[in-house]
């Protein structure tokens, strides 16, 4: 398929998008009791984080696109949450949740790592930009 943003080339959101296709593949054995409870939830939450990359990767700063990834980590953590939850109640066995949760550790890395080096990035901007206060002694006249 013929890529078309530039997010599909980042691979945290290719990850996310594998992750959202394990949480769908799951989510589907869950009783009918939590199609409008905890399903719901958790592919909200899984959905926001490849969304949060993608918007992010759209904005003209690297500020702001560090700001979307802290939003994808934040669901990223809600996901492993509910699936403690969905452990807990029998939805799935640790054999099914352990692959799913390193899943996710792994993608917490990687987006925490993105996120770093943007707000490094960003950081070394700003400090390069001129002040538009000009405090040098000959302009205080």
């Amino acid at each position: 398929m013929k890529k078309r943003f530039r997010f599909e080339d980042l691979e945290v959101w290719q990850e996310a998008r594998q992750l959202n296709r394990q949480i769908y593949r799951i989510t589907k054995r869950f009783p009918a009791a939590e199609q409008f409870g905890l399903v719901v939830q958790l592919r909200r939450a899984a959905v926001f984080i490849s969304s949060n990359i993608a918007e992010g990767s759209g904005r003209n700063s690297d500020r702001d696109f560090a700001h979307f990834l802290e939003n994808a980590y934040g669901s990223l953590m809600e996901v492993a949450s509910q699936f403690f939850l969905a452990l807990d109640e029998e939805y799935v066995d640790e054999a099914t949740l352990d692959p799913i949760l390193e899943n996710a550790r792994v993608l917490s890395a990687k987006i925490a790592a993105l996120n770093r080096s943007l707000l490094v990035k960003a950081s070394k901007v700003s400090l390069r930009e001129p002040s538009t206060l000009d405090l040098r002694p000959s302009t205080l006249q």
